[in-house]
């Protein structure tokens, strides 16, 4: 047998396969995609005078009930004592951190008014609890 005589075959790459995997994949992307219309809300949103001030751990629990009633740690406060709580804490230490804790009825300008009040004083660590 002579060199000549034995030729390889080209390789080939069978498509077909490809373009059926191909097929089943964009028609799998199509069904699984989920077309949903975005909703837009009119919202009036209060003024935040100290927006963006925001740090993040907690002594401190102002809670607000569904009735704006303020409670801070368990004790109940109107609006200028808890200014005046909220400036002795922060003469002690500007690094505590402030735990809101509001009823989901609670209006928002209420729960915008108590973040105001603490970051005023320099009290900057404010979470919100939720459930």
């Amino acid at each position: 047998m002579s060199l000549l005589a034995r030729r390889r075959r080209k390789a080939e790459i069978n498509i077909v396969p490809l373009i059926d995997v191909l097929t089943i994949l964009i028609f799998f992307f199509l069904v699984s995609m989920q077309f949903r219309e975005m909703q837009t809300l009119n919202l009036t949103l209060p003024d935040v005078e100290t927006a963006g001030k925001n740090d993040f751990a907690s002594p401190m629990v102002i809670a607000i009930d569904n009735e704006e009633n303020l409670y801070v740690n368990g004790t109940a406060a109107s609006d200028e004592i808890l200014g005046e709580l909220v400036k002795i804490v922060s003469d002690q230490s500007t690094d505590i951190t402030v735990l809101i804790k509001a009823d989901e009825e609670t209006p928002l300008n209420k729960v915008t008014f108590v973040m105001d009040t603490c970051r005023k004083v320099g009290l900057n660590k404010i979470r919100l609890q939720s459930r």
